[in-house]
């Protein structure tokens, strides 16, 4: 008896026991679930101790910079700082010091998510820091030995930093390694951005701001990525009831942004389908071409980015598009110790010379450029444009309140300083294209009245503009290369015929009457063994004069790969004249100036009974643009009737190389040069 009842209490100890085993499992579950809903990862639950269990969606950020002067690895830095301010870890990587082949599958599981600051560059080539890893990826995205799984589960987001006035190669690499790294399967969080150093075309006006706008949209996402979220609400469900969150894949919202959206559509009826829709479309076209021209007038070529850059070099800004800054040889000349070659070649006083530009864009982003390609660039006028009165007035005021800075500098002389108080020369070659400017013809003649002369260069991008111009007292055409290949590789024009441009522009040169000049830039093992080349193309364009200089290195640049090695010695620069001069028979040598490593070649028609005058007779020069204008362009002139004599002291083969025996040639020592100057 006592037996059968012992079995009995055994089995209720035992089916309590397994009882409260599974409510404590329950209640520990539940527990868990308690504390997962809170923001403490050891909290208190139904009498236990729990810890919470925390699942980490976003790792930390990768950012990668492929950059050639420096702006991608300013974005990546700035986005990395505005992680660390989201408590996310974020790695700034340089792509040279990366390997993708040993790498890069890592962060198929790293839960990482990675962002490519990508900058095209020549040619829509990678940058240098690029190379590798752009060869790579493509090779391995249609390699089949890797897979078209290779990157599954690799998170990334994509910004490319272009110019769209290349307009074959706009952000060329972005698009590509966005494409690889689809095709290896990777997934995209973010749709692709791409800015525009063209500010005309800009999306939000400077290649800044179109970083800024996506860089926004990336930390929002981020930030749900963290969260957990995949899918973004739609935004159609009822207070409370979203579903969305949480669940399904990725969507997002197009980087490119249409101004079309601002234009309201109606929504197509039947009988507007059967008739009326493609009136409706093409008015809405038309009005959205509308909106863009008047956006584009309106915008200023100076951005608020670009002013502070150029402001900072020296440069006094007039305007939305002009500038003016003091040439070095303008000081040098105020002090005695010596004026630019343009003294010595033609008798300008440089210390009354202006140099200035009222288009400071350019078509060319020519390697050996002292402004470190800091100017817009364009291949037409796309800006809001200012009056060539306005213009030349600030100039003149901004001018000579430089000049008012040397009243009591030690070593200037009182005389000089006075007459450079009156600019007389107008060098419009400080930067950029001037002849590109709508009101050139205007603003020249508004030189004229006021007795100031007119040397103007132009990059040979412009034939008909050049065709088109009015008499200026001396025309130059840059011919930095002889060939195609060579052009292409020193000018890095904008243009896709920038050759047939290049060819018809010194044939446009070759109509004018005036003064016209080839101006040669020598860049030591890039363009200097082109001597018959360089013969054909004088022939074609006929100049009354050939300028040739050595390139002047502007110090280290990201944007150029030009080294001092790059730049011939004087002696170089003299026989290479000497070469080309044996090729030309209607021309000989005529001046020299040694410290700007500069030599003139003339033609014959300036030696006259065995004298050159290649000086200029400004005066007359003046006398005769007078009466062009006023007889309507029916007294035309010719480069012989305002030619000067040339000094001996200036002439090729003197003792002095061309330096001013009026002057004192002062030698720096120490002293970091100054390459600014015309």
């Amino acid at each position: 008896m006592w037996q059968s009842r012992w079995y009995g209490y055994c089995a209720g100890a035992l089916l309590f026991a397994l009882w409260l085993t599974v409510n404590t499992a329950r209640e520990k579950k539940n527990a868990v679930q308690l504390a997962n809903s809170t923001q403490h990862k050891i909290v208190k639950a139904n009498g236990y101790l729990v810890e919470k269990e925390q699942k980490i969606y976003v790792s930390g950020v990768k950012i990668f910079f492929g950059s050639q002067t420096g702006t991608a690895k300013g974005f990546a830095r700035n986005l990395a700082e505005d992680l660390h301010a989201l408590d996310l870890i974020a790695e700034v990587i340089d792509l040279k010091d990366y390997d993708p082949e040993d790498s890069l599958s890592d962060e198929c599981t790293s839960k990482a998510i990675c962002v490519f600051l990508l900058a095209t560059y020549t040619d829509g080539l990678p940058t240098e820091n690029a190379e590798w890893f752009c060869k790579w990826l493509e090779e391995a995205s249609t390699d089949f030995r890797y897979g078209q799984t290779y990157l599954k589960g690799m998170r990334y987001a994509v910004f490319g930093l272009g110019n769209s006035v290349y307009t074959g190669h706009y952000n060329t690499v972005s698009k590509n390694v966005d494409k690889w790294l689809w095709m290896l399967s990777a997934a995209r969080i973010l749709t692709r951005g791409e800015g525009d150093a063209n500010v005309v075309k800009s999306r939000h006006g400077s290649l800044e701001a179109d970083f800024g706008s996506w860089k926004a949209r990336l930390l929002k996402r981020l930030e749900a990525l963290v969260r957990g979220e995949k899918k973004a609400c739609s935004g159609k469900c009822k207070k409370g009831t979203c579903k969305s969150k949480g669940k399904g894949k990725v969507l997002e919202q197009s980087e490119h942004h249409s101004s079309e959206a601002r234009i309201p559509l109606t929504t197509p009826t039947f009988f507007s389908m059967c008739g009326g829709i493609q009136d409706e479309v093409e008015d809405s076209r038309q009005e959205l071409k509308r909106r863009k021209s008047e956006e584009e007038e309106h915008r200023e070529m100076i951005t608020p980015a670009l002013r502070e850059a150029l402001t900072k070099q020296g440069y006094k800004l007039i305007g939305s598009h002009s500038g003016v800054k003091l040439c070095r040889w303008t000081k040098s000349m105020l002090r005695g110790r010596g004026g630019c070659y343009k003294h010595t070649f033609y008798g300008i006083e440089s210390h009354r010379c202006m140099e200035a530009t009222p288009s400071l864009a350019c078509a060319n982003k020519c390697v050996f450029c002292w402004r470190h390609h800091t100017n817009p660039v364009g291949t037409e006028w796309r800006w809001k444009m200012d009056p060539p009165e306005i213009i030349l007035q600030e100039a003149l005021q901004n001018h000579q309140n430089m000049i008012k800075q040397f009243r009591g500098v030690p070593g200037v002389r009182p005389e000089r300083f006075e007459e450079g108080l009156t600019a007389k020369h107008c060098a419009l070659s400080l930067v950029g294209e001037p002849i590109m400017y709508p009101e050139i013809n205007a603003f020249i003649r508004l030189l004229h009245r006021q007795r100031i002369s007119s040397f103007l260069v132009t990059n040979a991008q412009f034939p008909e503009e050049i065709r088109s111009l009015v008499p200026v007292t001396q025309l130059y055409v840059s011919v930095d290369a002889s060939t195609k290949d060579s052009l292409k590789k020193i000018d890095r024009p904008l243009f896709k015929d920038f050759w047939q441009r290049f060819l018809d522009s010194l044939k446009a040169l070759g109509e004018k009457q005036q003064r016209t000049v080839y101006r040669l830039t020598l860049v030591k093992a890039w363009n200097v063994d082109e001597l018959k080349a360089y013969a054909d193309l004088i022939s074609l364009g006929q100049p009354d004069f050939i300028e040739v200089k050595g390139v002047t290195y502007c110090g280290e640049s990201s944007a150029s790969n030009l080294t001092m090695a790059n730049v011939p010695w004087h002696e170089e620069v003299v026989h290479f004249v000497r070469q080309l001069a044996d090729l030309l028979p209607d021309y000989d040598i005529a001046s020299e100036h040694e410290h700007s490593n500069c030599l003139l070649i003339a033609h014959r028609k300036f030696n006259v009974e065995g004298q050159w005058w290649t000086w200029i007779d400004y005066e007359r020069f003046q006398e005769f643009a007078q009466l062009y204008e006023e007889s309507g362009g029916q007294r035309t002139f010719s480069a012989e009737d305002y030619m000067a004599r040339t000094p001996d002291w200036a002439l090729f083969g003197a003792k002095e190389r061309g330096f001013d025996p009026a002057d004192t040639r002062f030698q720096r020592k120490n002293k970091t040069k100054d390459i600014s100057g015309c």
